[in-house]
This record gives C-alpha cells, structure tokens and sequence, in this order.
C-alpha cells in the first residue's frame, strides 16, 4: 500500500514506500523525558484518575498513576490513525472532525475571536473548558459491522472507541439524544431509490448506522469533552498521605482541548472504521481487498 505519513512519525516501511505485510512500528519522540526529576504526588485532582488509580494500585504516589492516565497516549492513536485513514482513502472513504461548541459557546466561521476570548477567560480566571465535536465519515459502503452479534455492532464498537479516550464523558449517533424527545414518524429516515445512487435515505438521522450496520449514508458522531481536571485555582482535596484538606495537584496542563480531542476521535473512528472494512473485505494484499470490494459493490448494485 502506498504511503505519505506525517514527519512526525517514523515507520519501518520499505520497498519503494510500499508496505510489505510485516508489522509497522512507529516513533514518537518525547522531548519531555524528566519525569524522574519530577516530585512526587499526593493530592488528587477532582476529575481525574488520581484517587482512583492510586487506591486501585496501593500507590502512595500519585505520579505514578497520572503519568499512565495522561491523554498524551492518545499522540500513538492519532499516528495509527493516519496511516488506517490511508488505507480508508484507496476505497474513497475519508474521516474529518469539527469542532461543535467550547463551553457554552457555539462555534461558527465568524465568532473564532469569541471563543478564544471565553478560553482566555477560563485562563485567567484558573478554569478549564470543554465541549463538543463532530465527525464524520463519508463513502462508507453498506453492511460493515454485524446486526447479529453484539460485539461486533460497529455502532457500539465506535462508542467504545470514542468513549476510551480521557475526558470524553458522551457519544452518540446522528440525532442522538434528541431522538428520544421526538416521535418515531419524525426520528425515522424514509427510504428512497433511483438508478443512480440506488437506495438511500431522505435524511439522517440514525447517522448512518441501523441495527450495528452501517446503511451506506455519512457516518455522524459526537463527543462530548469535559473540563480538564488540572485547575489554575484549584479545588479542594484530601491529601492522601496525611489525610487532611489541601487545595488539588496543580500541572502542567492545558486550558481547552476540545480541537485536539476532536482530531483524537477522528483517528480512533478511522481506526475502527478500517477494522471493519478489513474484517468484510480483507485478503492478503490491497489488490485482494479491492477485489473483494468491487465484487461487493457491483453485487449490491444488482440487488
């Protein structure tokens, strides 16, 4: 398969930048390597995994569990994901994410100083901010995933996906949640066909998924990010060693990572996405999956 990968990443392809079929290691440098020069931790943030990770091992120092927990393990998804959005793109399937809202803020084309003013607030104010993001996964053909099989419902699998990266707190499909304030005549996507797109729907709002298959419209997720648990005025905690109130750990953090998370769901959706692609029309070679794929397409053209 041919390859074009972020500079970041260094990978053991060869052969003309083709792979072979043998495993693709990646590399991230870290350029912040002194965490052994780093105090120790004892008093948990709200919000994060501190208390609980630390009662979960017996650690008397936090630092251990906050190290591991730390989204900075996502930077690994997001470089497979680049590479599974390469496989993704020889069938003409492509992911892209959005950015919904920061805070209580909408985002447009025409309020981005809006909204750094609202992150520049919660700065210097000692606060963080969440919010919501969009993706979408287009030219996804019909039946990936299984209506018959619960761990292999792609729907599910894409939540759980989405729901494992540190701070997504929601996910849902299409319409999501407003489909359960709404009657079933106004929820449901009619169903059309014509020669030329053969069937499709009027609308979308099961976001291209019915039963755990994929129906063949835009795949259309959203995640919900909370605040980051780091606060500048922190709040107040217990100290697990002495057991008495203190204000929480503060560290290094950021104020609003809700564009970066956004681009973290949209590797892990990929990544997914590519699972169940190799899983329907997977071979030996991208020769055989396209094969497969084009033998598929044609027969459901003909149904």
């Amino acid at each position: 398969m041919d390859t074009s990968l972020p500079k970041m990443i260094e990978t053991s392809l060869t052969l003309a930048n083709k792979t072979t079929g043998s495993p693709i290691s990646i590399l991230i440098k870290n350029k912040d390597f002194t965490i052994d020069k780093l105090a120790s931790v004892t008093k948990a943030r709200p919000g994060h995994a501190d208390l609980a990770g630390a009662l979960k091992f017996g650690e008397g120092d936090i630092r251990n569990i906050l190290e591991r927990a730390s989204a900075r393990e996502t930077a690994m998804r997001v470089a497979v994901g680049a590479l599974t959005k390469i496989l993704l793109s020889k069938f003409g399937i492509s992911a892209l994410s959005r950015v919904i809202s920061i805070g209580k803020v909408n985002v447009t084309a025409k309020n981005s100083s809006l909204i750094k003013a609202e992150i520049d607030k919660a700065r210097k104010s000692g606060d963080t901010l969440g919010g919501l993001s969009e993706i979408v996964i287009k030219n996804v053909p019909v039946g990936l995933g299984s209506l018959s099989q619960w761990d292999r419902r792609l729907d599910g699998n894409l939540a759980r996906c989405l729901m494992s990266i540190p701070a997504v707190k929601g996910v849902s499909i299409g319409g999501g949640f407003d489909l359960a304030r709404r009657k079933g005549s106004e929820v449901h996507d009619v169903i059309l066909y014509n020669k030329a797109r053969g069937f499709h729907r009027k609308t979308n709002n099961a976001g291209g998924l019915e039963g755990g298959i994929t129906n063949g419209e835009d795949i259309i997720l959203r995640i919900a990010m909370k605040p980051i648990s780091t606060l500048g005025k922190p709040l107040d905690s217990i100290d697990i060693k002495t057991k008495k109130k203190v204000k929480a750990q503060v560290e290094r953090a950021d104020v609003c990572a809700v564009p970066a998370c956004g681009i973290v769901c949209e590797a892990v959706s990929a990544i997914e996405i590519a699972n169940a692609m190799i899983e329907k029309f997977g071979g030996d070679s991208l020769i055989e999956m396209k094969r497969n794929y084009s033998g598929y397409i044609e027969q459901e053209r003909k149904f």
